[in-house]
C-alpha cells in the first residue's frame, strides 16, 4: 500500500532538539500519505514519542497541498494498543511541566486528527483497543481487515478513558452498545462494529492494503476544497442545532459557487471529462 515514496523523518521539537522519526513512518504515493504507527512489538502503543513524531508528521501534510489524503494504519499485527502504560505511570509520578503532561500531548494530538482539513481514513489492521479506539475514532473513515479485534479495554485495567471511550462513543454507535463495551472490555470482530456503524468497511485481511490505497486514490481525486467544507461542517453538525448547521452549510455552499473548483466540477459536468481540481 502506498509504496511510492518511504522514508523516516527529522524534524525539530517544540524544545529545539533534533528528533527523527522512528516510531511514525510516513509514505507517499501521489497525492494520498500512508501514516505507519511503527512500535510492533509494543503493538503500536501510543508512548510519547510516538506522539510527538504523529503530531509533527500531521503538520507536514497538512503544509502540502500535494497530499490530500490521509490513511493511518499500524505495524504488524497490531493498529494501536492504546497508551504506554508505562509512560502514563511516569505522567503520574512526575510532576506536570511546563510543556504538559503525556495525557495533554495525546489530547492535543487527537483533536488535531479530528479537525485535519483533509480526510483522514483508519486502516484497522489488527489489535485495535483502549487508546487505539480512541485513536480510530478521530478519523473520518473506518476500513477494517476481518480478523481485526476492536474494543475499549479500559475496565479490564481499572482505567478510565481520557480521549473519547466515554465521551465520544455513545454517539457514534448508541448508548445501549457503548455502556456494553466500556463496562465489559469486550473486544469485539470487526464485522460487529460494521454493525453497529463505527466501521465502514470490512475486508479480507489480505487485501485490506489494496483497498486502503484504492480508497485514498479515489478521494485523492477529488475537490480537497469541497471535502475539507464538507468535513467541517458536517463534524460541527452533531454539536449545533439543526437549523444553525443548515445555514453554515447553505453559506458555505453559496462561498463555494465562486471557486474554481466549483467551476472546474460544473465545466466537466457540462464537456462530459473528468474533472481536474486544484483546491481552489
Amino acid at each position: 500500500m502506498l509504496t511510492g515514496a518511504s522514508f523516516y523523518i527529522t524534524y525539530w521539537s517544540v524544545k529545539g532538539e533534533v528528533m527523527k522519526h522512528v516510531n511514525v513512518i510516513l509514505e507517499t504515493r501521489g497525492s494520498a500519505a500512508c501514516l505507519r504507527l511503527n512500535r510492533p512489538t509494543e503493538l503500536n502503543a501510543l508512548s510519547r514519542d510516538m506522539i510527538l513524531e504523529l503530531g509533527a508528521t500531521l503538520e507536514r501534510i497538512r503544509r502540502d497541498e500535494k497530499l490530500r489524503v490521509v490513511v493511518l494504519t499500524g505495524s504488524g499485527r497490531a493498529f494501536c494498543a492504546g497508551a504506554d502504560l508505562k509512560a502514563v505511570q511516569a505522567g503520574l509520578s512526575q510532576e506536570r511541566s511546563k510543556e504538559g503532561d503525556f495525557l495533554d500531548a495525546v489530547a492535543e494530538v487527537f483533536q488535531t486528527l479530528r479537525d485535519f482539513p483533509k480526510p483522514v481514513i483508519a486502516g484497522l489492521n489488527g489489535v485495535t483497543v483502549a487508546g487505539g479506539l480512541e485513536l480510530a475514532m478521530c478519523c473520518d473513515v473506518l476500513i477494517a481487515a476481518e480478523s481485526a479485534k476492536i474494543g475499549d479495554a479500559h475496565a479490564n485495567f481499572g482505567v478510565f478513558p481520557g480521549a473519547g471511550g466515554a465521551a465520544v462513543l455513545p454517539s457514534l454507535i448508541g448508548l445501549p452498545n457503548a455502556k456494553y463495551l466500556l463496562f465489559s472490555g469486550r473486544s469485539l470482530p470487526a464485522c460487529d462494529w460494521l454493525r453497529m456503524g463505527l466501521v465502514q468497511e470490512v475486508v479480507a485481511d489480505d487485501e485490506l492494503e489494496a483497498r486502503l490505497d484504492a480508497f485514498a486514490q479515489s478521494l485523492a481525486e477529488k475537490s480537497p476544497l469541497v471535502l475539507s467544507r464538507m468535513k467541517a461542517v458536517a463534524n460541527a453538525s452533531v454539536e449545533i442545532p439543526q437549523a444553525e448547521a443548515l445555514a453554515w452549510e447553505l453559506s458555505v455552499l453559496r462561498d463555494h459557487l465562486t471557486s474554481n473548483d466549483a467551476a472546474e466540477g460544473l465545466a466537466a459536468f457540462s464537456e462530459k471529462r473528468k474533472p481536474v481540481f486544484a483546491g481552489t
